[in-house]
């Protein structure tokens, strides 16, 4: 179910959206199907629009767009190859970095786990809005990434959310600070495909009273969407936007206009985690 770290990255990707003049979009990112409750997406959903966050267009479900990852891998051509390690071998190589063991070919007798992406000696950056310069040499700190397990079928996240993005026109990407390691990846993936580059923007992460991140893995609580002005105040709150008195009291429509007009990127705690002052019901 919905939890506040996830409320407000959907609160600072919609307010950023609209003070551009832009469309806000939902998509489930259910691409790894075992791990998804049934119903749940469609709850969040439910959530959302009572909270006055409806996305601009039809929501998309990666489970649904398997056709088109198998496009983009085979686009990448021979940048890709099937890879036999497993996750054992691979952390007992050193530094959980893939050393390239089948770059050239899979030993006799193993079997294809998955398929990665060769990556290439050199940095990859890009200037997020909030977080400054960010970079990284792909080769050193990771190694070829896989793009899809061949054990079950399941698309990687950087992969769909590559796909996703270009054929969704993304131009703007708001999200949590957590995901600045994934984006190199990306970048390097929007590279090969020949896609557009985009424009950054991570948020700090909200974390609970035990100082761990707010997440699904992590069991964090459900918020409610019954007292929505509040949600919304302690969002902007957290995001360091100003709150006025008696905003809290405001109809969730009157609210949400209130913070697009007030809406200010260099306001926003340009640190990576930050506790959450409300972090369920």
């Amino acid at each position: 179910m919905l939890h506040f770290g996830s409320f407000v990255a959907a609160v600072a990707s919609y307010l950023d959206a609209r003070r551009q003049g832009g469309e806000w979009l939902v998509r489930v990112e259910d691409v790894d199907g075992p791990r998804s409750r049934p119903g749940a997406a469609e709850e969040i959903l439910r959530t959302l629009a009572a909270l006055g966050l409806v996305s601009d267009e039809e929501v998309v479900y990666q489970s649904r767009r398997g056709q088109h990852y198998e496009a983009a891998i085979a686009k990448l051509g021979d940048r890709v190859y099937a890879c036999g390690c497993s996750r054992k071998e691979i952390g007992e190589s050193g530094a959980g970095v893939y050393p390239g063991t089948c770059r050239a070919g899979i030993a006799p007798g193993k079997p294809e786990r998955a398929l990665r992406l060769r990556v290439a000696g050199e940095q990859i950056g890009f200037a997020d809005r909030l977080q400054g310069w960010w970079w990284s040499r792909l080769d050193e700190e990771l190694g070829d990434f896989p793009l899809k397990r061949l054990d079950t079928g399941i698309y990687s996240y950087q992969l769909a959310v590559v796909v996703d993005d270009e054929e969704q026109g993304i131009t703007d990407v708001v999200r949590g600070a957590d995901l600045l390691d994934s984006t190199p990846r990306q970048i390097w993936l929007q590279q090969c495909l020949g896609y557009r580059a985009l424009r950054y923007l991570h948020i700090p992460v909200a974390t609970g009273p035990d100082g761990q991140k707010l997440s699904k893995q992590n069991l964090a609580p459900e918020i409610s969407r019954e007292d929505g002005a509040r949600l919304w105040a302690e969002g902007l709150r957290f995001l360091g936007q100003s709150v006025v008195p008696g905003l809290e009291r405001r109809p969730i429509d009157a609210l949400r206009e209130w913070a697009i007009a007030n809406w200010e990127v260099g306001r926003i705690p340009a640190r990576r985690v930050q506790p959450a002052a409300v972090v369920g019901n």
